[in-house]
């Protein structure tokens, strides 16, 4: 999949230890890993890692602030795709509560050890009045919504495509929450070095 991808890359690298995983699967083992592609006329990259408590003796880029509906050890996914045609963000993850449903959304910094570190929701037109709770600005055409239901298995996915590109460096995280829509608990949240169009210096960005 990757080599279709890159034909004609500028750049193609795995920046963290662990590789990716088969289409499908959320990384095995302990390992997280980080893969990005970029060629002429599009951006590809995939972020997968297990997660653990903020206060793990092994660190993680995903963490969990409520292991009864995001257990240790649990895994997630995300793919990123730009091209001409837009931004497609997808979302895939395993061990999770079963029949549970949750939020989950692009958040704009990094993951802590607060659940309030990764800041707001993304918003391509962004709300003056923060933090956003104007449905003008938080809804799922001007943010990246990847809401989910865990299925018997506690697996679940989702994937969001929009005609507009991530703006460097403004978009740091993928944050799951207790319910679906615009709000609820924070109880995970994923560190994700989101890429935007080919030509910026999005590939450069280190690994969670």
């Amino acid at each position: 999949m990757v080599a279709g991808m890159v034909a004609g890359a500028v750049a193609a690298a795995v920046l963290a230890a662990g590789g990716g995983a088969p289409d499908g699967a959320p990384a095995g083992g302990d390992e997280s890993s980080v893969t990005v592609a970029v060629a002429a006329d599009r951006y590809w990259l995939r972020a997968e890692a297990r997660f653990a408590p903020p206060a793990a003796f092994i660190p993680s880029p995903a963490l969990t602030y409520d292991q009864t509906l995001v257990p240790a050890a649990s895994r997630i996914r995300v793919d990123q795709r730009v091209d001409e045609n837009g931004t497609t963000v997808s979302l895939r993850v395993r061990g999770l509560t079963p029949g549970h449903a949750y939020g989950a959304h692009v958040h704009q910094n990094a993951c802590g050890a607060a659940p309030e570190a990764a800041g707001g929701h993304y918003q391509d037109s962004p709300d003056p009045v923060q933090p956003s709770k104007d449905p003008a600005y938080a809804n799922p055409r001007n943010e990246v919504w990847l809401d989910f239901t865990a299925g018997a298995d506690g697996s679940g996915s989702a994937s969001a495509r929009h005609l507009w590109a991530l703006r460097p460096g403004e978009a740091g995280s993928v944050v799951l929450h207790e319910e679906p829509g615009g709000a609820g608990d924070r109880v995970a949240c994923f560190t994700v070095p989101f890429g935007s169009m080919p030509g910026a210096a999005a590939v450069e960005q280190p690994a969670a």
